[in-house]
């Protein structure tokens, strides 16, 4: 079996066996921090050295921000993930003041939602890091296709939805950014989204597609009754979290239907 297919398997198994709340935490937990991201070498001796490491270099840089006053201890902990991440990349601002930059408000947004599935903040620091890394390098082309993909399927499952959508000007408006460059963090509870993340990690950043389709098709009643794009967009930014398990595990059903059982359908 390929390292990609125990990917798969790994991913299909967690869905089957229906992990959910600590459990699952875990299990993504471990999914991140495995090799797929870079945090940890594929060598298991060598696990504790270098997370070792990894725990100095995030107490260095923390005491580092804390020397220039960036942050505090009153700052909140996804707000210094932040600012550790712009330093170590060469992108602090000159001054803490300074108005985020729409990347920094991505980075903030994934951070805030990595919290509630990783506890340990060493950890949850290094994962974020390696998770917006993957959304902008591996996946620094695909994702500006997303939206054209969006478009083509819900026209496949619901080709009046589109025209609706179309009528109202709403197609070019809808939230993007939410759904394809944060990943749907602020949109889906942690408990969805950490299903869907795990499919990011393990190599397609296709099934955010699905899922923004899925979102049309669940509340098609409700867009269907709206008239404006301001309306549409509005409510599809703040969906009711109710229906998101049901809303993700179609979603994936989607992802099969159309690209068979992905491994990489980036």
């Amino acid at each position: 079996m390929t390292d990609d297919s125990q990917r798969n398997f790994r991913s299909v198994y967690y869905e089957k066996v229906g992990f959910r709340g600590v459990e699952e935490k875990k299990s993504l937990e471990i999914l991140l921090k495995d090799d797929r991201l870079g945090i940890l070498p594929p060598h298991h001796e060598s696990h504790a050295k270098v997370m070792m490491y990894r725990k100095e270099q995030y107490s260095d840089v923390l005491h580092a921000l804390k020397v220039v006053r960036f942050v505090s201890d009153a700052t909140p902990q996804a707000e210094v993930y932040l600012r550790m991440y712009q330093l170590e990349s060469g992108k602090l601002p000159r001054s803490p003041s300074f108005p985020l930059e729409p990347e920094d408000e991505v980075f903030l947004a994934i951070a805030k939602a990595m919290e509630e599935m990783v506890e340990d903040s060493v950890d949850c620091y290094w994962i974020t890091r390696r998770f917006v890394n993957q959304l902008n390098t591996k996946y620094r082309d695909s994702l500006p296709q997303l939206p054209k993909a969006f478009e083509q399927y819900l026209n496949l499952e619901d080709g009046r939805l589109l025209t609706h959508l179309k009528m109202c000007s709403a197609a070019p408006k809808l939230p993007y950014d939410l759904w394809f460059k944060r990943c749907f963090a602020g949109c889906l509870p942690e408990s969805s989204l950490q299903r869907v993340w795990d499919k990011v990690v393990s190599g397609s950043c296709k099934i955010l597609v699905f899922v923004a389709v899925e979102i049309l098709l669940t509340f098609k009643i409700k867009v269907m009754a709206l008239n404006s794009a301001e309306k549409i967009t509005k409510f599809l930014e703040n969906i009711p979290q109710d229906s998101s398990d049901a809303i993700v595990s179609k979603a994936i059903d989607l992802w099969h239907k159309h690209c068979g059982t992905p491994v990489h359908s980036s």
